[in-house]
């Protein structure tokens, strides 16, 4: 796997990149306020399975935020990914993804799991042309033309479950 992508560079994550990383997510996610789903200590604790994207000048161009699940020992989970709304279909989510996957396949982990809205079709686009599939089985229902969890998260806060094997 190279380590650039249309002029775009990876690398792992430090933590002093959290302020330009929550200065950028409510605007990279449409205007929603999901800064504060991102705290420090995501890279604090998580650096070696997350990635950062950037452009050659430094500047932020996406990143992906995940783990392995210390639970359950097959699967890994992407907390959050995103990428400069100016470089989407350039690759950059992909380049960022497929660098998750290495980590989780080298750990033995063969499921991916991601967590979106399900009114959020810019991120169930991208997640099944990924491959990610929405889980479908008891407790999940229609929610937007998706199946989803009702309530997953607290009262009125529906999410879709997308699993990838990998």
């Amino acid at each position: 796997m190279t380590d650039e992508v249309g002029g775009v560079r990876f690398r792992r994550p430090r933590e002093d990149d959290h302020p330009a990383i929550v200065g950028v997510v409510d605007e990279w996610w449409g205007g929603r306020s999901l800064h504060a789903i991102l705290p420090r200590l995501f890279l604090q604790h998580f650096t070696g399975t997350s990635w950062v994207a950037e452009h050659g000048d430094g500047r932020l161009a996406g990143f992906l935020v995940g783990f392995l699940s210390p639970d359950r020992a097959d699967e890994a989970y992407c907390h959050m990914i995103a990428a400069d709304p100016n470089l989407r279909k350039a690759g950059v989510g992909r380049a960022l993804y497929e660098r998750f996957f290495e980590d989780a396949r080298a750990a033995g982990r063969h499921r991916i799991v991601a967590i979106t809205w399900p009114g959020n079709r810019v991120s169930l686009g991208f997640h099944q042309a990924m491959g990610f599939v929405p889980e479908d089985g008891p407790g999940t229902q229609p929610l937007w033309g998706t199946p989803a969890y009702p309530d997953y998260d607290y009262p009125g806060e529906d999410r879709v479950v997308m699993v990838r094997r990998i």
